[in-house]
């Protein structure tokens, strides 16, 4: 039987959290904002129509809203990677690709946003 290569996107999740490597961050906080893609085979839900088959997404961005509320960490790397372990804990999930934006990152310049992506994967 082929595999299939399907994919479920979150995007634009904006968070209140307490991330970073200075104090003032861990103090007032800040939005970081998460976009998720899961690689899954959905054949199983487009048959019987049942989200019970699926991943919920309503589910999946309270877990994701918990994680980025939840304990601080230095890094977008280290949160990234939290973020990619909880999507990865429901096993229809194969493969995920996870960026956390940081929009208000304390830069002494002017910038757009700045973000780290990751992709892991059961294998």
């Amino acid at each position: 039987m082929a595999e299939h290569r399907d994919r479920i996107d979150l995007t634009g999740l904006r968070v209140h959290g307490f991330h970073g490597v200075y104090d003032f961050e861990r103090v007032s906080g800040q939005d970081f904002i998460v976009d998720v893609t899961l690689w899954l085979d959905t054949t199983r839900a487009a048959t019987s129509d049942e989200i019970v088959d699926t991943i919920h997404y309503g589910h999946l961005a309270d877990a994701l809203v918990a994680v980025v509320s939840g304990e601080p960490v230095n890094l977008l790397e280290t949160l990234a990677a939290r973020l990619a372990d909880t999507c990865l804990t429901d096993d229809r999930v194969s493969e995920c690709t996870i960026t956390v934006h940081k929009p208000q990152a304390p830069i002494a310049h002017q910038f757009a946003d700045v973000s780290v992506t990751i992709t892991r994967s059961r294998s």
